[in-house]
C-alpha cells in the first residue's frame, strides 16, 4: 500500500511559480512511476506530466505545460515534484499525484495504482 500527499499548492499571479510536493509512505517508492494530473472546474482530469521510477529519469509532458514545468523525484526522500513557472489562469486546477507500479508511466490517471487527494492551484490574471 503506498499513500501519497500532495502539498505546496497555493495562490499565485500569473508569470508566477510554485513547487507542488507528493510525499510517498511506504518504502518502495522507487518501484513506482510518478504522474500529475490535474483537474480544472468543470472539466476532465488531464494528464500533466510523468517520470519514470529512477530519479533523473525519463519524463514526459502535456503540450500545455511542456517548457514551463518541470518533474523530478527523490527517491531517498520518497517525493516527486512539480515545479512550475510561467503560470497561466488556466494553469488553476486542483492537481493530484500518482503512482504506477514497474518503470513504465502512463498518461491515463486510471492505469496508475495509487492516487493522491489533490492540492489546489490558483493562478489570478
Amino acid at each position: 500500500q503506498v499513500q501519497l500527499v500532495e502539498s505546496g499548492g497555493g495562490l499565485v499571479q500569473a508569470g508566477g511559480s510554485l513547487r507542488l510536493s507528493c510525499a510517498a509512505s511506504g518504502r518502495t517508492f522507487s518501484s513506482y512511476a510518478m504522474g500529475w494530473f490535474r483537474q480544472a472546474p468543470g472539466k476532465e482530469r488531464e494528464f500533466v506530466a510523468a517520470i519514470t521510477w529512477r530519479s533523473g529519469g525519463n519524463t514526459d509532458y502535456s503540450d500545455s505545460v511542456k517548457g514551463r514545468f518541470t518533474i523530478s523525484r527523490d527517491n531517498a526522500k520518497n517525493t516527486v515534484y512539480l515545479g512550475m513557472n510561467s503560470l497561466k489562469p488556466e494553469d488553476t486546477a486542483v492537481y493530484y499525484c500518482a503512482a504506477r507500479y514497474g518503470s513504465s508511466w502512463m498518461r491515463n490517471f486510471y492505469e496508475y495504482d495509487y492516487r493522491g487527494q489533490g492540492t489546489q492551484v490558483t493562478v489570478s490574471s
